[in-house]
């Protein structure tokens, strides 16, 4: 089979990118890039009712490879499928959430106050310089990295973040930087799936979740506003959810 120029070959056929649950910081749309709050209750509940169902709508068993970030907050999320699995989670720390330097432990609007022209950058879907932390392009390639050296396997859960997770989908499409924010985040607990056909990778589902979780709509049809693991988009003016910034 002919593979696609570019077009990563990783040693699964299917690849599945959970985001962890919600985080306390997430709640209250504070930054968390590579710091490490814990899951909160929410978050901890949220792990409990989407491992079940997503075990069933993937058709996951123990082939299934788990694969993890290191910080807490996916580590935890992790564990609790891969304990209904019967299968380890293998922890990498290339997996952890797009760096963010001086923005991390700060809310949107904090970050708006002390770093205007940064923000202003961020909100255009620019660059951003000075902030310190790590370039999209360098969190996309740490990430595949740990996902190149993966067991052969049918199918692999890959537990990460907002932001890492969203890497790693532009990076196996193969979009250009300027499609960045072509796919909304996964909110908490959400996950995509990828799947190799011909040589190349499809998205097959996008942020996907357990229906408890999932959004309720109002009438006519629109998603409520609610706080499945709040980003710092949320609740304000600008683009909502930015993969950066989700954790």
């Amino acid at each position: 089979m002919s593979r696609v120029e570019g077009t990563p070959a990783l040693p699964v056929g299917r690849v599945l990118l959970w985001r962890h649950g919600r985080t306390e910081w997430n709640a209250s749309g504070r930054f968390q890039g590579r710091l490490d709050p814990p899951l909160d209750d929410v978050g901890r509940r949220q792990a409990v009712e989407a491992a079940p169902h997503l075990m069933a709508s993937a058709g996951l068993g123990t082939d299934t490879v788990v694969v993890s970030s290191d910080l807490a907050r996916a580590a935890d999320t992790a564990a609790e499928l891969g304990a209904r699995l019967g299968v380890p989670v293998r922890l990498d720390a290339r997996l952890q959430e797009h760096g963010m330097g001086a923005w991390e432990g700060l809310t949107r609007a904090e970050v708006a106050d002390r770093h205007p022209d940064q923000y202003a950058d961020w909100l255009a879907g620019r660059p951003v310089r000075g902030r310190g932390g790590e370039e999209p392009d360098e969190v996309a390639a740490r990430a595949l990295a740990a996902l190149l050296e993966l067991p052969s396997a049918p199918v692999a859960v890959v537990v990460t973040h907002g932001g890492t997770s969203g890497r790693l989908i532009e990076r196996l499409l193969g979009l250009a930087p300027q499609q960045r924010r072509l796919f909304g985040p996964l909110g908490n607990c959400a996950w995509s799936e990828l799947v190799e056909q011909s040589g190349s990778w499809r998205l097959m589902r996008h942020n996907v979740s357990a229906p408890r979780l999932e959004t309720p709509r109002v009438e006519g049809g629109a998603p409520a506003a609610v706080r499945m693991g709040a980003t710092p988009e949320e609740g304000g003016p600008g683009p909502i959810g930015d993969a950066d910034a989700v954790g």
